[in-house]
């Protein structure tokens, strides 16, 4: 039987967590402001999302980059929290847990359109098709056209076939 990770939230010591590189969502100050406020008044009430790295013990945010972030730079927070953010860990490889930030981010959030056109060129490099990124990114042939087109990597447009009209 499948059992969301939701059900094992761990404490998982700030020191041990990291940013992944790949996240495009940005928070506003008056956003990241009202975060502080509501973990201040509520807590913690939503597990930041990692992936557990055994080479160097280390946990990856897949989801919660900004919830950290308020931990990390609010010393109120931290000591309240004993230094303990709450995680559910998720065991997917990159390009899995790539798509899982985007669609948690789109769900709920806006992105960075330079860092989603890198994550787009990056799924491309790693092999994975027009089709399944539309289907684990949630989104259209068209979206995904202009953001490889933001790259300007002629890379991601190598297997394709093009239209000889030009020619004369």
């Amino acid at each position: 039987m499948y059992k969301s990770p939701v059900y094992n939230v761990k404490a998982i010591p700030l020191e041990k967590i990291r940013a992944n590189e790949y996240n495009p969502n940005s928070v506003a100050p008056d956003e990241m402001k009202l975060l502080y406020d509501s973990i201040k008044e509520d807590g913690y009430t939503m597990p930041v999302v990692v992936y557990y790295h055994p080479d160097d013990d280390m946990y990856e945010i897949v989801d919660g980059f900004h919830r950290y972030t308020i931990m990390l730079k609010h010393k109120d927070i931290y000591e309240r929290e004993n230094g303990l953010l709450p995680c559910s860990i998720i065991d997917k490889p990159i390009s899995d847990r790539m798509a899982s930030t985007i669609r948690h981010n789109r769900a709920r959030g806006s992105h960075n359109v330079d860092l989603m056109s890198n994550i787009v060129a990056e799924l491309v490099e790693m092999g994975k098709s027009n089709r399944w990124i539309a289907k684990h990114l949630g989104m259209s042939a068209d979206e995904i056209l202009r953001l490889k087109q933001v790259t300007g990597l002629a890379d991601l447009f190598k297997d394709k076939e093009f239209s000889k009209a030009w020619e004369s």
